[in-house]
């Protein structure tokens, strides 16, 4: 009797022994894993610097459609299409007079 009891005790301690193996696999990947508790610093920084990067650019395309809106056909600032278009293509009234200025000289310790 004494020959069986040893492959009823593996068997009896098989499922025990096979749940506390998969509870801590489980256990070391929520501590240790790409989004467990140790990288939980890191995940918390990176979404900081998402979210500054998102008010970055928040505010950028609120800049880019206010300056959109001056520009809209129905409704357009002369003022601000006149500088656009003179600024990008070089355009001047007959009226105007051009006087072209020379370069300012570098300086040694400009950059």
């Amino acid at each position: 009797m004494g020959g069986r009891a040893f492959p009823v005790l593996v068997r009896r301690a098989l499922l025990p022994v096979g749940l506390l193996l998969v509870s801590g696999w489980f256990l070391q990947h929520a501590l240790f894993g790409t989004s467990g508790l140790v990288a939980l610093e890191d995940i918390r920084a990176e979404r900081d610097a998402l979210l500054a990067e998102r008010r970055g650019l928040a505010a950028r395309k609120a800049d880019i459609e206010a300056r959109l809106a001056l520009l809209d056909p129905r409704g357009a600032d002369p003022d601000y299409a006149e500088e656009l278009v003179r600024r990008h293509l070089g355009v001047v009234r007959p009226d105007e007079v051009v006087i072209p200025l020379a370069p300012e000289p570098r300086r040694p310790d400009a950059g």
